[in-house]
């Protein structure tokens, strides 16, 4: 009878693990398709960080169900030794190899913490690309100071050209994430974070935002769209004949609370974007002032 409840058992998991397999055939991780030089060795980084872990996880599995198996109660062969207390080369085998795996993990973390900072500019040729970054309740607009036009919920760029994000919010803490390009940053009121990426291929990359941030957040999602050289600049001649301009009263509807359809602005309010931050800074008081 135990037999046969293994053997179930043993068949029931086999199925599982079937019907996972083929449901993820073919299905694809963002992560590990990555687009981009940053996504590139962040993919880097967790598989090497999985293998070190799995020299731990997988001989603990494998000895879970070896001892199990072996010291089952109907197994009359197993050495009984109720009076063992310790093997030095035992204790020295599960003790040495997890702290080595944490050292090299500790080294691996330290170096790849500084060499993927999305403070440090890209090692790329050309002039990087500018776009300000601002996350709403619930969407996303996008300023390129340097062309004069904006968009929302949808951000182009040309391929291989460093990008600059300038990151703020007006709105809860999010987080601004293209998981095919590099990892996720935070979005905060009050101040300007930076993230560099860059782009290799190109396509068009889903953006998203990493951090809850109420009920419309999972419709908080953009495109990027990494172009040519030639289409990056025809898509912005194109946006600079639309007829819509991103004025303060504008926006300060667009900063309602609500999802909206991407669309694009001809122009943009002088200086909103340092209004934007800026509004959210203490106004000092009239005696520290005179002080």
């Amino acid at each position: 009878m135990k037999r046969n409840y293994i053997a179930i058992a043993f068949l029931v998991i086999t199925m599982v693990f079937a019907v996972l397999f083929a449901l993820l055939q073919n299905y694809t991780f963002s992560v590990f398709d990555p687009k981009g030089l940053i996504a590139t060795e962040e993919r880097g980084l967790i598989i090497h960080a999985v293998l070190l872990m799995l020299i731990v996880v997988i001989p603990v599995f494998i000895l879970a169900f070896t001892i199990a198996w072996r010291y089952r109660a109907s197994n009359t062969k197993a050495t009984y030794t109720p009076n063992w207390e310790n093997s030095p080369m035992e204790e020295l085998i599960w003790w040495a190899v997890p702290f080595e795996i944490i050292l090299v993990l500790g080294a691996l973390t330290w170096s790849s913490t500084h060499s993927l900072d999305p403070r440090k500019p890209l090692a790329l040729s050309g002039t990087p690309l500018v776009v300000q970054v601002v996350a709403l309740d619930w969407k996303w607009l996008f300023i390129y100071p340097s062309l004069g036009i904006a968009s929302v919920n949808q951000v182009d760029f040309p391929v291989d050209r460093p990008v600059t994000f300038e990151i703020t919010a007006d709105a809860p803490m999010n987080s601004f994430w293209i998981p095919q390009l590099g990892g996720q940053i935070y979005a905060m009121t009050g101040m300007v974070t930076e993230l560099h990426l860059a782009a290799s291929q190109t396509g068009t990359y889903a953006g998203a935002s990493a951090n809850y941030s109420g009920d419309g957040f999972a419709q908080m999602q953009f495109t990027a769209s990494a172009l040519s050289e030639n289409d990056f600049n025809s898509w912005a001649a194109k946006v600079k004949q639309s007829n819509q301009a991103l004025t303060a009263g504008e926006y300060a509807a667009l900063a309602e609370t609500g999802t909206t359809t991407p669309k694009v602005y001809a122009s943009v309010a002088d200086n909103l974007y340092n209004t934007i931050v800026m509004q959210f800074m203490r106004q000092p008081s009239v005696g520290a002032m005179d002080h």
